[in-house]
């Protein structure tokens, strides 16, 4: 099961103890994926257009506790349109659908259609703990994430502007940053940070997840801060094995062409401490001399011998 799974797996099973949050996450779902249809007896059904069984399993839930209906399944349909979608039928009968739609603010003359573009109604979402609830459903519906193990990106795609406008308003209405682009004809309300993807988490309540997303934040960043440090030590080793080699051979050139008895007491010591420990750095070196000199003072005085390979060679 992938990680995406896992969290909407989570999802489905929290259930809100109040009816007014419950009523928040069963608009959600219907907003997303719901769908009204006149059936071959004159009558009217409600139906889930989805493939995903624990959203199935949360509206019947949801249904059952809000309006203590009992939904049935009339039947199943794939749709030759939506080739990945089942039509799962909810309810049946003018009666029972018109009472649900009442109570989730999407009965009008133009019905779900308008709810389907716009978003749910304000109303329905003014506290805090039903903002939660529906982006609970909202998730269960359009979102997905990536593992976390690779990269860091969860979203909703959603099949109108504005509707993603509501969204992304409504994850921002918590201090969550979540931006919106065009994907072919979609709109996508994302978000890449990891820690904006952590308070997401904990705004839906799904703590589990939110402890396992966490894990692996950790595990990553523990990898990529002992990766940066062995970088940096070997950029630091490379860099003193370049420098070493290079005086080395400045001083071999001196030794050879100018000779060592030419030099200041101070310079002979450098150069001779250096040839002695060519794996050293400066500040082990300064150590060795007698009296001992600080690193800048032993880059000094190899910088001198430096110069003299220089004019050397010239």
């Amino acid at each position: 099961m992938s990680f995406s799974a896992e969290v909407k797996e989570e999802l489905s099973r929290s259930i809100s103890t109040s009816r007014h949050c419950q009523l928040a996450e069963l608009a959600a779902i219907i907003s997303f994926f719901g769908k009204v249809e006149d059936d071959e007896r004159a009558d009217v059904r409600l139906c889930v257009q989805t493939e995903n069984e624990a959203v199935i399993r949360k509206v019947f839930t949801l249904l059952k506790k809000t309006f203590n209906i009992e939904a049935d399944i009339a039947f199943k349909e794939i749709s030759e349109e939506y080739k990945n979608h089942t039509y799962t039928t909810l309810l049946s009968g003018r009666e029972r659908v018109d009472k649900v739609l009442q109570a989730v603010k999407m009965y009008d003359n133009e019905g779900i259609r308008k709810a389907l573009e716009s978003g749910v109604s304000p109303l329905l979402i003014k506290n805090s703990c039903c903002k939660r609830a529906f982006l609970r459903g909202a998730f269960l519906c359009t979102g997905s994430m990536s593992d976390p193990e690779k990269s860091y990106h969860l979203e909703f795609v959603c099949s109108y502007e504005e509707q993603a406008f509501h969204l992304q308003s409504l994850i921002q209405s918590f201090q969550v940053e979540a931006k919106i682009v065009l994907r072919k004809r979609y709109y996508v309300v994302y978000l890449k940070e990891g820690s904006g993807i952590v308070d997401l988490l904990n705004i839906m309540e799904a703590h589990v997840s939110l402890m396992n997303f966490e894990n692996y934040r950790i595990i990553k960043e523990m990898r990529n801060s002992i990766n940066r440090k062995v970088n940096c030590e070997t950029a630091n080793i490379t860099k003193t094995v370049n420098a070493s080699s290079k005086q080395i051979e400045d001083i071999l050139l001196i030794r050879d062409h100018y000779g060592f008895q030419n030099l200041p007491d101070n310079i002979r010591e450098a150069a001779q401490i250096r040839l002695e420990h060519p794996d050293a750095t400066l500040k082990e070196l300064g150590q060795i001399l007698e009296p001992p000199v600080g690193k800048s003072g032993m880059n000094h005085r190899l910088r001198k011998l430096s110069e003299l390979a220089d004019r050397l060679r010239s």
